[in-house]
């Protein structure tokens, strides 16, 4: 007789989920992962003597694991010369040599570092005239059936779901076809392009039917922005309006997500469901303003009730009555609220978020490009200035891929007649203006900008950046322009972070001795500037947290362009008066080269001015809902604690 099992032993952590889950700590890690899987088939198919057959993505989201397959190939003999590979999809129409070609990206990313035969190289052809696609079509498919099936695919997720190019709405038995791009993944897709009216309406795709004929079926997804629908294809509906759901039905599907992507799956967004929860305090405010929102009730208007309606009776057990725990948060989130970022001077105040010495404080406000200081933390910048505190600018790259060539020829133009008015000799300004007018004149979009043109943009970037700092009144010695090396490759696509670039970032720290640092912990950004800096700017901390100063050294990451931190996880919260908000308006203003119609804006169509400032009444929103103080607006801060 089978001994009864024991219900308390069985964990219902991922009851939720309909499809299986792997997490990592960050892509790196889960890029790593799958690459081991992949070269393990690859060796398996070697010794059976058969080709493995793979199916393979584009995007952001791969980049890693084709790097970890080609340090594989260099350094563990990991062979490709038995691999066949037949990509997902391709814009269309489009070049193979264009910079957004999925054939370049796989050449430059891949099949240019490893010993695969290029016979064996299979990718949508998207020069192919429009009446010859449907035939070109069925002879991939032919292909892909001759070489006996994929053994494993890859695949990446779009924020509305898609796989491959499959948009919401595809047939479960689609084939492979040209389809035409919803226009939120051409807004999602336009950071690769110039503008948006250079991404293409159409794509060639396998069809739905194709992937899940794969024998295996990995996805992956990495960061923020793409928790909420990787939650809705793990956990939600199978339904063809979210076609990664209809992997649900696949009997070997696994997605490997980072912890970012998977932060909106029930065990991470609300533990408490799932079985036993840790009550630490930030799980406690995290389960009580998440209720407060989902009721619609003030935290200090929350009954019993509302409490055992919502899965949160074993909260009342250990730390109720409600009033006693609603009372709790609510303090704890009252007090993270300070007009002081930098500490309010000789005035001891308990439960601040800040200390109130040293009264004037050395501070560095790190920012990835050269206005997210005023646009993620504008109010707190100019406050820590008013304030007395020393705050010195670290504007960690040039920034020169976000300037539209129009500004460019717009700068040249008043170069060129400042010259000409003032009858200064100009003789190799000239040659270089004329250089780059001419570049510019025949500048094709798969065309990189010259060292020049991007010298110029990085130039009008640098000024913007020098502008808005003596607008909040920053001395020039406290401007720091690091211009770190990963960012300077004249593409989208970065170099990963090297020795160089925490070389200067710790000489800066070093020479400033700060008390505060500030660094933009805005992992949604799509470019993954933010990421890159980010990390530079840990290690380098890292490497110099034994130093005696640091020791008295806190840091504190924002967010705004592009996210906002959850109220739960807010540390301190800085408001904003309606004048304060339209004075740090004024000072994302100065920054003109973005305004408008920036290059490379991601999904979201609004200036970065409005984000900045909905962002902000945003957050000032929630606190109101959840009964606390009012504000127009508020910045928010997250502490790091290394």
């Amino acid at each position: 007789m089978n001994p009864k099992p024991n219900t308390a032993d069985i964990d219902l952590t991922d009851s939720f989920e309909k499809i299986p889950v792997q997490i990592f700590k960050n892509a790196r890690e889960g890029s790593e992962s799958v690459a081991r899987t992949i070269a393990a088939l690859i060796r398996e198919k070697q010794a059976a003597g058969k080709p493995c057959v793979l199916g393979l993505a584009t995007g952001s989201t791969p980049k890693n694991l084709y790097a970890e397959l080609v340090r594989m190939h260099q350094e563990e003999e990991l062979s490709f010369e038995g691999v066949i590979t037949f990509n997902l999809d391709e814009y269309y129409p489009i070049e193979p040599d264009a910079l957004q070609s999925y054939h370049r990206f796989m050449q430059e990313q891949l099949f240019n570092h490893v010993d695969i035969r290029p016979e064996n190289i299979h990718i949508p052809d998207g020069t192919l005239p429009k009446d010859q696609v449907k035939a070109w079509c069925l002879a991939y498919e032919e292909k892909i059936a001759a070489a006996g099936g994929i053994d494993l695919q890859i695949l990446g997720i779009g924020n509305n779901g898609h796989i491959g190019f499959n948009e919401p709405g595809s047939n479960v038995n689609s084939r492979t076809r040209l389809i035409a791009l919803e226009n939120t993944t051409r807004l999602a897709n336009s950071y690769e392009f110039s503008n948006m009216a250079q991404v293409p309406r159409l794509a060639i795709t396998m069809g739905i039917s194709n992937i899940l004929l794969a024998r295996k079926v990995i996805l992956l997804a990495w960061g923020q922005h793409k928790a909420p629908v990787v939650q809705r294809a793990v956990e939600g509906h199978n339904t063809e309006q979210v076609p990664a759901s209809v992997l649900q039905q696949h009997p070997d599907c696994t997605f490997v997500l980072d912890e970012q992507a998977a932060a909106e799956l029930t065990r991470f967004k609300s533990p408490w469901l799932t079985g036993e929860c840790e009550w630490t305090p930030k799980m406690i405010r995290k389960a009580v303003s998440t209720l407060a929102l989902s009721v619609n009730k003030p935290i200090l208007m929350l009954t019993d009730n509302d409490y055992n309606d919502h899965g949160l009776s074993d909260l009342l057990v250990h730390f109720g009555p409600s009033y006693d725990i609603n009372l709790m948060v609510f303090n704890g989130m009252k007090n993270c609220i300070t007009g002081w970022p930098g500490g309010k001077p000789h005035v001891h105040i308990p439960n601040h978020p800040e200390r109130s010495e040293p009264a004037s404080k050395r501070v560095i406000l790190f920012s990835p490009h050269p206005d997210d200081d005023i646009i993620s933390m504008g109010g707190t910048f100019i406050r820590l200035h008013e304030q007395g505190h020393e705050v010195h600018l670290g504007y960690q790259t040039s920034g020169n891929i976000a300037v539209g060539d129009e500004f460019v020829t717009r700068f040249i133009d008043f170069v060129a007649g400042f010259d000409d008015m003032f009858g200064i000799d100009k003789s190799h300004v000239s040659e270089i203006m004329e250089d780059a007018r001419a570049f510019l004149r025949t500048k094709r979009p798969s065309d990189m900008d010259t060292t020049e043109i991007r010298a110029i943009k990085g130039l009008i970037r640098r000024c913007e950046a020098k502008a808005t700092c003596r607008y909040v009144g920053i001395p020039d010695d406290h401007i720091h322009f690091l211009n770190l090396p990963f960012y300077e490759t004249g593409k989208i696509e970065k170099n990963p972070p090297g020795e160089e670039d925490i070389r200067i970032t710790m000489d800066l720290i070093r020479r400033v001795k700060p008390h505060q640092i500030y660094a933009a912990g805005d992992l949604a950004d799509p470019h993954g500037t933010h990421k890159i800096c980010l990390d530079i700017v840990f290690e380098a901390i890292d490497r110099l947290k034994q130093e005696e100063f640091m020791k008295d050294c806190w840091v504190w990451l924002y967010r705004g362009a592009w996210a906002e931190w959850e109220p739960y996880e807010i540390e301190m919260a800085v408001p904003m008066s309606p004048g304060q908000v339209i004075q740090k308006r004024n000072g994302i203003f100065i920054h003109q080269s973005q305004k408008d119609n920036v290059p490379f804006q991601g999904s979201d169509a609004r200036e970065f001015w409005q984000r900045a400032e909905e962002r902000n009444a945003f957050t000032a929103q929630l606190y109101d809902r959840l009964g606390l103080p009012h504000y127009a607006a508020l910045e928010a801060f997250v502490r790091h604690h290394f």
